[in-house]
Formats: C-alpha cells, structure tokens, sequence
C-alpha cells in the first residue's frame, strides 16, 4: 500500500469526480427521465455496502431492474427483472454514474476494489478482507480484468494486489481500460447470468 499517495488520491477523487458529473449531465439527466418513467418515479437502486474498513453506507446507482417476484415474494431471477431500457443504460455503464456521488461524499473512490455486499463480510478470509483496507472503487483492477467473468477468487486476489500496488499510474492505467471496456461493453453479465452470481464460500 502506499499511505503518501492515498492522501492524495481522495483530492483527486474530488477533482475528477466534479469534472465528471459535469461532463456527463446530459447522460444524467436521459437516464433519469427514463428510468423515472419506467420505474415509476423511483430511478435510483440504493442499498448498504461495506466500505473502507467495511464501514457501511449506501450506494447509489440508476435502477435497471424491476422489483417482481414469484409466488412466495422471492425476487425472480436478475434476467427476468432486467428491463429493456435498465439493460442499455447497464450495457453502457450508465448506472455507475450516480456512485459519483458517493465519491465526492468520501465513501468511495474512482478506482478501487468494487463495494460487495454486505453478507459477504463473514465469508471473507483474512487475505480478502483486506480488499477493505482502501475505498471501494466505481471501476476496479478486477474490473478491467474480466468484470463479472472473473472467478470470485480471481476477483478478490486482483482486489488484494491492488491493494498492495496502489498508485497513481496503476489508477491511471485502470482508468484508460475501463473507458475500453465500457465502448465494449465487455463482461457486463456473468455467461450464465445477466448480472455477477452471488459468492459463497463454495465458490
């Protein structure tokens, strides 16, 4: 880990996070009238997340998924509640936009480790949990290496080299691939799920 460049990293959050929010208001501004229009008034996905030192807040993003369920009130799968305006705004990485927020409010970064949820929290070993030792990241090194088609062990061994590798040019290089990969619209879905599967200890 490098502590000098962590002080420096959250004014750059700041920096960039304004730039971005200001630069992307357009896209802001079609995502909500959409997504209000179709959901009904409630645009935004929100729900607690573990953060720096697995500190919980909310995070926020634009909502891409209806709230149907089955029979008993079990929420149908990921696939089945993806609406057809939720799966281009996720194809463009446009319900990350909101997490802007979250960053200029300190609790996340730009580039890091991506916020979990929190029931994971008991299933990490000691080596994953250090994924919590820096903010969560709207993008991450395990991001621009697969996004959801990494193995969740793969994830986390790529979320604890980051960890230690920290720096700007490392964030720089993360920054440039996912802008890469959001023009490719590369492993949004899991192969065999609209969404990442839920990590368990098996896994």
């Amino acid at each position: 880990m490098n502590p000098s460049y962590l002080s420096v990293k959250r004014y750059i959050d700041i920096i960039l996070s304004l730039v971005a929010l200001i630069l992307t208001l357009p896209f802001l501004l079609l995502a909500l009238v959409l997504l209000s229009f179709v959901h009904k008034g409630n645009p935004f996905f929100r729900q607690r997340r573990p953060g720096l030192h697995g500190r919980s807040f909310v995070l926020l993003k634009f909502k891409t998924m209806t709230d149907k369920t089955d029979s008993q009130g079990r929420l149908l799968p990921d696939e089945e509640r993806l609406t057809p305006v939720g799966a281009i705004i996720r194809a463009a990485s446009l319900d990350e936009l909101p997490q802007l927020i979250n960053v200029l409010k300190g609790e996340m970064s730009l580039v890091g480790p991506r916020p979990l949820l929190e029931e994971y929290l008991p299933l990490y070993t000691p080596t994953e949990a250090r994924r919590h030792s820096v903010r969560p990241g709207i993008t991450g090194w395990a991001q621009v290496n697969g996004r959801n088609l990494v193995a969740w062990k793969q994830k986390f061994e790529y979320d604890v080299w980051y960890v230690d590798h920290v720096s700007f040019l490392l964030d720089l290089r993360i920054f440039a691939l996912t802008v890469l990969k959001v023009f490719g619209a590369e492993g949004i879905g899991s192969g065999t799920s609209a969404t990442m599967e839920k990590f368990s200890k098996s896994l």
